[in-house]
């Protein structure tokens, strides 16, 4: 159960709603904002940062993705991990690759790209004072400056909104895999998903 309160969508602010087509939006898709409404300024102010992030990328939304549910089980968030974007699944992301997030560093249906980007978000999440050159250099490999910022970006909104909605416990209206009691490790290769828009 949801540690804070939920805000009614017909209570939002108006320019929040609009945000993130609150209208048109399942509750899972809603997210975290339902309990950001409390504070309008903030929840409007994550939904632009999102929307910043995401609308001027230039890696691929197949791994974004894979990266957030990397995180996700790393914050054993679990409306993070229930997820599945469309955009990612149009853009190639498959339960198959999602599987492989158990053991990235061993899958054959991963890039080394794309491993090498999970390897940065494991640091991220679990050892961030590890990150070294070594890892830097790893990283230049395959991506760009711009690139490496991006990816770095992204792994900081996933850790920390990850973290906070797993504070909050928002679990009521995921698949029952994820309602689990909290001192149970769920994963994202281990459950069923829910796809959202996105």
């Amino acid at each position: 159960m949801t540690r804070i309160s939920k805000v009614p969508v017909a209570e939002w602010d108006p320019e929040l709603r609009a945000l993130v087509a609150a209208d048109e939006a399942t509750s899972v898709e809603q997210g975290m904002y339902r309990v950001l409404a409390h504070k309008p300024a903030f929840a409007k102010a994550v939904a632009a940062f999102g929307a910043g992030v995401f609308g001027d990328r230039t890696l691929s939304r197949r791994l974004v993705e894979l990266v957030r549910l990397r995180i996700a089980f790393h914050n054993q968030c679990r409306s993070c991990m229930a997820l599945r974007y469309r955009s990612a699944v149009d853009d190639g992301l498959t339960e198959g690759a999602v599987c492989s997030l158990e053991k990235p560093q061993e899958a054959a249906d991963l890039s080394d790209a794309e491993k090498a980007a999970l390897r940065y978000a494991d640091l991220s999440a679990n050892d961030h004072f590890s990150i070294d050159e070594a890892a830097f250099d790893g990283l230049r490999v395959h991506f760009t400056e711009a690139e490496i910022v991006e990816l770095g970006v992204f792994i900081a909104f996933f850790i920390g909104f990850g973290r906070l909605s797993a504070a909050w416990s928002m679990t009521e209206d995921l698949p029952e895999g994820y309602q689990a009691p909290a001192d149970q490790v769920v994963a994202p290769w281990a459950q069923e998903s829910l796809l959202v828009r996105g």
